[in-house]
């Protein structure tokens, strides 16, 4: 990581050179670092690692009562059977 990157926690990058050295500036990334990428001096796009996700809470039965199965929902179709015997 270069010192601009050291100090401020971002990286200006052109598109030619991002092309270029793509994978670098993705690990980049991925260690935390803002990659900002430019075109003619200004800011076009920004690559950051994703924020960390949280997983929304479990909360079983969250459902009951909700669902609903029809009489027949385990019993095989004659015309099924018939075509897989075929």
């Amino acid at each position: 990581m270069d010192v601009e990157a050291r100090e401020t926690g971002e990286i200006r990058v052109g598109v030619r050179e991002l092309r270029g050295s793509l994978t670098q500036y993705l690990r980049e990334a991925a260690r935390g670092v803002a990659v900002l990428v430019t075109s003619h001096d200004r800011v076009i796009a920004e690559i950051r690692a994703p924020a960390p996700g949280r997983r929304p809470e479990r909360r079983p039965g969250a459902l009951r009562g909700q669902i609903r199965m029809a009489d027949d929902f385990d019993t095989m179709p004659s015309e099924l059977l018939d075509a897989m015997e075929a």
